[in-house]
């Protein structure tokens, strides 16, 4: 079983002046879903080496059983410290793609072609393709085969407006990810705010919130063992 998760390489919060990039949990909880199964992990990003986290995502009152186990994991550091570039890997290698959220998927990843065509031929493989979070932005561009938008009328999630307007960025992402998942064709919905909400459509999983990170993990092997 081999997955391939994508983060992004983008570390500016639009022109705040703060730092933004991937989400600690968002990605942790999945890397140990995966890991205790035996997958093989591949990480990955735009760019290359080391993605930029999202420094409030190490905040005290963002730790979790993952992220601790993560903090202690030299293994695994040394591997997210060196993360491949995306456009020299090939769709054909994998058995799955997971992409983890934080804010920083909204400006690279969601505009990216490498990832945009790395979607596309997994999906059309039948392969599931996991987004959580924010990370869902990076089916905005993405078609089916026929050329369709690929989120038209499929049931999708991702953070939503009320959550955005919580963390008061609402005026600073430059879309907001419940809109234009709408915006796209997907039947879009929710859960409450923070709460773990994940949904599969086919081969197709989406999560809404860091707490539905491990839900969407869970998912994804859900349709490997098949």
């Amino acid at each position: 079983m081999k997955i391939l998760m994508v983060l992004t390489s983008h570390d500016q919060l639009g022109d705040t002046g703060y730092k933004t990039g991937f989400w600690l949990e968002e990605f942790a909880a999945p890397y140990y879903v995966f890991k205790d199964v035996g997958a093989e992990i591949t990480l990955a990003s735009p760019n290359g080496g080391k993605p930029p986290l999202d420094p409030k995502s190490s905040e005290p009152d963002f730790q979790t059983v993952a992220t601790a186990r993560f903090d202690a994991d030299e293994g695994a550091q040394t591997a997210l410290a060196t993360t491949s570039k995306l456009i020299e890997l090939s769709p054909d290698d994998f058995d799955a793609v997971f992409y983890p959220g934080g804010h920083g998927p909204l400006w690279d990843l969601a505009e990216d072609k490498n990832s945009i065509a790395m979607i596309e031929s997994m999906y059309a493989a039948g392969k599931p393709v996991a987004a959580v979070c924010h990370a869902p932005a990076v089916l905005r561009h993405t078609k089916t085969a026929d050329g369709a938008a690929l989120l038209e009328g499929k049931s999708v999630t991702g953070f939503s407006n009320s959550e955005e307007a919580a963390v008061l960025l609402t005026e600073v992402v430059p879309f907001l990810l419940e809109d234009e998942l709408k915006g796209k064709g997907g039947n879009y919905s929710k859960g409450d705010d923070w709460t773990p909400y994940a949904i599969t459509d086919g081969n197709l999983i989406t999560g809404q919130n860091p707490a539905s990170s491990e839900q969407a993990a869970k998912a994804v092997l859900t349709l490997l063992d098949r």
